[in-house]
């Protein structure tokens, strides 16, 4: 577990930066470069990403069980996560999903989280969706009483909101259909 719990410190801690100490992203931007700080929040993220893999495939090895879902969990969860892929591809594009939500890929990652702690009942997945859905309200919450400068500079447009609804609900469907359980050994369906 303690693998699993240093790469969440990791890989949120790196993610909350902008949170907690902005002005140490501004330090190494005007000291070093741009290009250097996203160099090192990039392996520091990647690392943290590394140690949660392997760190929940560890725990899942001998599981210590907190509660046991119904069966019917899993419904919910599928229904949960319908409009998570849609979010996650609305944040790359500007459109009225985007400017309504303010920051679509926190808001989808809360769902994410929600929606697999209603379907998995161990410490682990407690510490991996809890911590991560956590850590992205309580991001989101800060994005919106400290506004950021917009990653979008164009103007929303509703060809954007149809790509991304469409390509997440692709998304959704080929993870359902079979990617979910090819890459994490569990099928969402049964």
């Amino acid at each position: 577990m303690l693998v699993l719990v240093l790469g969440l410190v990791i890989f949120l801690g790196t993610h909350s930066v902008r949170i907690v100490a902005p002005q140490l992203r501004e330090g190494v931007i005007r000291s070093r470069s741009l290009g250097a700080w996203k160099g090192m929040y990039s392996l520091a993220a990647f690392l943290g990403l590394v140690l949660i893999v392997w760190g929940y495939w560890l725990a899942r090895q001998d599981p210590v069980i907190l509660y046991t879902p119904p069966v019917g969990m899993r419904h919910l969860t599928l229904a949960l996560m319908l409009p998570v892929f849609p979010l996650m591809a609305a944040s790359h594009r500007p459109g009225r999903i985007s400017a309504a939500v303010g920051h679509p890929m926190l808001l989808g990652t809360v769902l994410w989280g929600v929606a697999h702690l209603l379907a998995n009942g161990t410490l682990a997945d407690l510490l991996l969706f809890g911590g991560i859905a956590a850590w992205a309200g309580i991001d989101w919450v800060s994005s919106v009483r400290h506004p950021r400068e917009p990653v979008f500079k164009g103007k929303p447009t509703p060809r954007n909101d149809v790509m991304a609804i469409v390509a997440g609900l692709i998304i959704y469907a080929i993870f359902v259909g079979g990617l979910h359980r090819l890459l994490f050994g569990v099928s969402p369906i049964g």
